[in-house]
């Protein structure tokens, strides 16, 4: 399952994420995603879980929890809709 995770401190990176999430299973990626032209987090990134049982427990007890002073947001991940300008 992927997991959207919002309102992280911009200084969090890929390996805290999956640390975060592998105290509730196996986590087979964790990505921030940078802004480009600031090189620097967005505030959120994706975690990617292969037990749905695991990942919904991880999104149960992660969602509003503190994490390094911030109130974390975590749900599954939607699909990613095409951006046209």
């Amino acid at each position: 399952m992927n997991i959207y995770v919002g309102n992280l401190p911009y200084s969090v990176t890929d390996e805290e994420l999956k640390n975060l999430f592998q105290e509730y299973g196996e986590v087979t990626s964790a990505k921030i995603i940078i802004n480009r032209k600031m090189n620097r987090s967005k505030g959120f990134g994706f975690v990617d879980m292969p037990s749905d049982e695991e990942a919904m427990k991880a999104i149960d007890q992660l969602h509003g929890q503190d994490y390094q002073g911030r109130k974390i947001v975590v749900n599954k991940a939607r699909p990613r809709k095409d951006q046209t300008i």
